[in-house]
């Protein structure tokens, strides 16, 4: 049957799928309107299986705190290429995500897929978009993060999301202070909240590593040791977050912020999560 521009214009606006996939569902389903949709999510889903192996290193990483600061949601949502990274579309469906999640508070990505985002489920969303742009599009990454004061940070047109958990309930001054170390942490990636949060793996191999390097410099023997232990402590006071720098005053370091803001202040934890 003849398939009109009309039909296949309200089935695009239905969808969101391109012209010539509207068209060609119209016509597999001889003009059915509800069957064309279905044809289309299937081949969405059947798109979504041959890329499955496709590496998604692009898309768009939204942090969100609730309006107490009580909460806060990081979401990375995947695709292969910028070009759809920086879709307003791509990049307003992965702030509905986030803003679900907040709501929803769901403990993880399996949870998060199978919220209801309108009419169907994330999970059912995701393989959508992927019959409409023919990327793999994914959520890699999740995390949600309770306490007294969880402050977000967007870095760098989407591309790292900041979640940081105060020890202090959130005033003006204390939310500031929490915006400053997001950014540190976005720029620096430390590797842990303080010394006594890194792994013990880690440890170990920045000692084997400084005990080489020493090694290597000619060093005694029976100094290598006390070197590598100097070298670690070094380590600390470059990739954990409070011992580092603080990048906005470099006479400070994270730590003595804190502490001048309000007597006490901390950082409980952090999530940091990039693309790539």
């Amino acid at each position: 049957m003849a398939i009109t521009a009309s039909a296949v214009n309200e089935l695009r606006k239905m969808t969101g799928a391109g012209m010539m996939d509207c068209k060609q569902a119209l016509q597999e389903t001889n003009g059915d309107m509800e069957a064309a949709v279905d044809y289309l999510r299937k081949k969405g889903q059947k798109i979504s299986a041959k890329r499955a192996d496709r590496d998604a290193t692009e898309g768009a990483v939204i942090a969100k705190s609730s309006a107490d600061f009580k909460t806060g949601v990081v979401v990375k949502l995947s695709c292969e290429t910028d070009f759809v990274a920086k879709n307003e579309d791509f990049v307003n469906l992965a702030n509905s995500i986030a803003d679900l999640a907040l709501a929803e508070q769901p403990a993880d990505v399996a949870a998060l897929l199978n919220l209801n985002l309108g009419s169907e489920t994330v999970g059912e969303r995701l393989i959508n978009e992927v019959g409409k742009i023919g990327e793999k599009i994914e959520i890699p990454e999740y995390a949600i993060v309770h306490g007294d004061c969880v402050v977000n940070y967007i870095h760098a047109g989407n591309r790292i999301g900041v979640l940081v958990e105060m020890n202090q309930a959130a005033n003006d001054a204390i939310v500031a202070a929490g915006k400053d170390v997001a950014m540190q942490i976005a720029a620096m990636s430390p590797v842990s909240v303080s010394e006594n949060d890194v792994p013990e793996d880690v440890k170990q191999r920045e000692l084997a590593i400084g005990m080489e390097q020493a090694r290597a410099e000619g060093k005694p023997e029976n100094m290598l040791e006390k070197i590598a232990m100097g070298k670690l402590q070094k380590f600390y006071k470059e990739s954990t977050l409070l011992k580092q720098t603080f990048v906005k005053d470099p006479g400070l370091t994270v730590e003595g912020m804190l502490d001048g803001v309000s007597k006490g202040l901390t950082v409980k934890s952090f999530s940091r999560v990039a693309l790539g």
